[in-house]
């Protein structure tokens, strides 16, 4: 007697869901440098991407294209704002909640540097420094500030750097602008906990970004000296950070600065 062997049906397997699919971000910043590749990351798993820009037009619509016409489920979303600007971040949350809805994650991504020792530093370079990197986190995440806290996972993540935590020659107004972030997202993560959204800080080094490239070759090779690791953080490793405190699965972190800068504070 031939033996016959039945195996059972097997199931249509579906493609695995997008771990931020249904999830909606802003991302300050982002047509250019890491907030690009911030809002590259976040679209390439299922988010709904608000790509922030100030000037930038055809770069942030390049962006948000990027997201939309990828094999992903994300979707790209370009909208004007200068975060110093009360009333055009307002504007801007008017746009966002009429086109998507409300956000679940706001990513504090926009900053500058204007450099100069302290003793030369103007009153004007002093400001200009804070009113983007703290003075604009304050302005987005007051104006998304409900939607945060009624969503019971949403996300707050803000973009210092590791000269906020060491200093740095030159920078006293970057370096005071990013440690203030801490402070910042302590204050937050304690004041949301019984909400269920979370903040944290996520701390770079050295990244290689269109700024860092444009540093002589002689100063790149002595900063990766200083660097245990012997090289500079990638745009994707911290675009990958971001994405997982995005998710779902970073629910029990909150209050914390993530340094991803390949052990220079050692």
């Amino acid at each position: 007697m031939n033996a016959t062997i039945t195996t059972k049906p097997t199931e249509l397997e579906l493609p695995p869901r997008q771990p931020l699919s249904g999830r909606t971000c802003l991302v300050t910043g982002s047509s250019r440098g890491i907030g690009r590749g911030i809002a590259r990351e976040l679209g390439r798993h299922g988010a709904t991407v608000i790509v922030n820009y100030r000037s930038s037009e055809g770069e942030a619509h390049a962006v948000a294209d990027s997201i939309t016409d990828s094999d992903a489920d994300g979707t790209g979303h370009p909208v004007q704002a200068d975060v110093t600007d009360r009333a055009d971040v307002e504007a801007m949350s008017d746009a966002v909640h009429d086109e998507c809805g409300p956000i679940d994650v706001l990513v504090n991504n926009a900053g500058i540097t204007s450099d100069c020792t302290f003793a030369n530093m103007s009153a004007e370079e002093w400001y200009r420094v804070f009113d983007v990197s703290l003075h604009g986190t304050f302005n987005c995440t007051k104006a998304f500030y409900d939607d945060l806290e009624a969503v019971d996972h949403g996300r707050i993540i803000n973009i210092s750097s590791v000269i906020g935590k060491q200093g740095n020659v030159g920078q006293a107004n970057y370096a005071a602008a990013k440690s203030g972030l801490f402070g910042f997202t302590r204050s937050l993560a304690l004041e949301l906990a019984d909400t269920g959204t979370t903040a944290n800080c996520i701390a770079p080094g050295f990244t290689r970004t269109e700024m860092v490239k444009a540093i002589p070759d002689e100063i790149q090779d002595d900063l990766r000296e200083d660097i245990p690791l012997e090289r500079f953080a990638t745009v994707e490793e911290i675009a990958s950070l971001v994405r997982y405190l995005a998710s779902e699965q970073s629910g029990y972190i909150t209050g914390e600065v993530i340094d991803i800068n390949g052990g220079i504070d050692l």
